[in-house]
């Protein structure tokens, strides 16, 4: 299991990298142009490497979880919208890049459609997940 003695931040990036090398996770063509929020001025700046960062984390948010939806993620990655000298206001997260996200790491076999709805991890998913969690642990601990 993602044990919470695993920096999020950490284990974010460790996985990221390897989903990275692997080279299966499928990107969408526009992700070097695309804001991730309505909420945002402007795209990521690294320009490819914050998808693979997104499915990480959406993938440790799901291990972490039971099942969660495009719904759930939407409001987890939204941030406070600058309106001027107006409050700030929280928007939502984009849905069409939380989607192909979760629709990527369903190709890979990370996650699978739950019977209640939403994703869940998979077995392939949780296998892949532990085993860097333990890395990431053994790499802070020779530290």
């Amino acid at each position: 299991m993602v044990s919470p003695y695993v920096p999020a931040q950490d284990f974010i990036n460790a996985y990221a990298s390897f989903l990275q090398r692997q080279g299966k996770l499928e990107l969408p063509g526009y992700v070097d142009i695309v804001k991730t929020s309505a909420g945002n001025e402007m795209p990521p700046q690294d320009a490819e490497g914050w998808f693979y960062k997104r499915a990480a984390s959406v993938a440790r948010h799901i291990y972490l979880r039971k099942q969660v939806g495009v719904g759930k993620l939407n409001k987890l990655y939204g941030n406070a919208k600058n309106r001027g000298f107006r409050p700030q206001k929280h928007v939502d997260a984009s849905g069409s890049i939380n989607r192909r996200v979760l629709q990527a790491l369903e190709k890979i076999g990370v996650v699978e459609i739950s019977a209640k709805g939403g994703r869940k991890i998979s077995k392939n998913g949780q296998r892949d997940l532990d085993r860097i969690a333990a890395q990431t642990l053994e790499e802070e601990d020779d530290e």
